[in-house]
């Protein structure tokens, strides 16, 4: 009886996700990333063949992204009847896009005509913004579905896109200009107050505790080699100390590979299902209800989130 009791415990905690694996993953970490950095290469005002190095990364990354998640479909040629749902999925939102950003994208790298390439930076940002909410539409995930996930994964893709425009900028003239490491320092300020606030969201509002471990388990890593360090560097390249280009090279670095960590664990480390819940426990014949269970949940008394 003991096991019996024990075995539908378990079945009501939160579950890890299975449906996503590390093909999906990817295409979060790279798409988004490669979206953002064609956003900064329209609005960064570098020289035309550094200009045009951003933007074929950035197709590189889409690419590579969109790649790995077409092998993750059970049955990839079936992947066209992605763009049958227009009105109703992000998910076929993203694929009209991505058709948008490699049109514009490609003419933008062989011309490098301004209005091209503006025009693929507004594509890519609506690419990132795409991705942010597929994550979000994914209801019965509750790190995934809480409202603060969307500004957190456009926050970490214009990061990241930052912080590769920075590599690029550094490994291809002589001196990253200031407006471009002014960027970087304005969005990594930027990702790390939104990642507190989703952070604090989730604790609020009530989650599963094995999501509230792992993402508080990597705070103080992601808080000091995504933001602390990387703005120290910013810093010493603006500061011209020996090896600026080096800093800037350093700080792109780390807020991708920051960016990059956050978003693998929040996909495949935070992706626990709802489980189940009760609004009272029931008895059998006369008596009085239970109080309501939400097993494997930390549930704060003033939480929105209801059962």
């Amino acid at each position: 009886m003991k096991n019996r009791a024990k075995r539908i415990s378990d079945l009501a905690l939160p579950r890890q996700q299975r449906n996503w694996d590390g093909r999906a993953a990817a295409n979060f970490i790279a798409g988004g990333a490669g979206g953002a950095l064609l956003l900064m290469a329209a609005v960064a005002g570098l020289g035309t063949e550094a200009t045009r190095t951003a933007i074929l990364l950035g197709l590189v990354l889409i690419g590579c992204g969109l790649t790995c998640v077409w092998f993750e479909i059970g049955r990839p040629w079936r992947a066209l009847n992605v763009y049958r749902h227009f009105a109703t999925s992000w998910m076929t939102r993203e694929a009209v896009v991505a058709v948008a950003v490699f049109a514009a994208g490609g003419l933008a790298f062989l011309t490098v005509w301004p209005p091209l390439v503006f025009l693929t930076g507004l594509a890519g940002l609506a690419f990132l913004y795409s991705q942010a909410r597929i994550l979000a539409a994914n209801k019965g995930i509750p790190a995934w579905r809480h409202p603060r996930s969307v500004p957190l994964m456009v926050a970490t893709g214009l990061a990241e896109g930052a912080g590769f425009l920075a590599c690029v900028a550094s490994l291809s003239s002589p001196l990253a200009g200031v407006w471009v490491l002014a960027g970087l320092m304005a969005l990594i300020a930027g990702r790390a107050f939104f990642w507190k606030s989703y952070l604090a969201g989730l604790t609020a509002d009530g989650a599963p505790i094995a999501v509230l471990k792992v993402l508080s388990g990597m705070d103080s890593k992601l808080m000091l080699f995504g933001h602390v360090l990387p703005a120290l560097a910013v810093m010493a390249a603006l500061a011209e100390m020996p090896g600026r280009n080096g800093w800037v090279l350093s700080a792109g670095f780390m807020v991708v590979a920051s960016g990059w960590f956050l978003k693998h664990a929040l996909v495949l480390r935070a992706g626990f299902t709802q489980g189940l819940a009760l609004l009272h426990v029931p008895v059998r014949g006369g008596g009085t209800a239970g109080p309501a269970a939400k097993p494997g949940w930390k549930i704060m008394p003033d939480a929105k989130a209801g059962y």
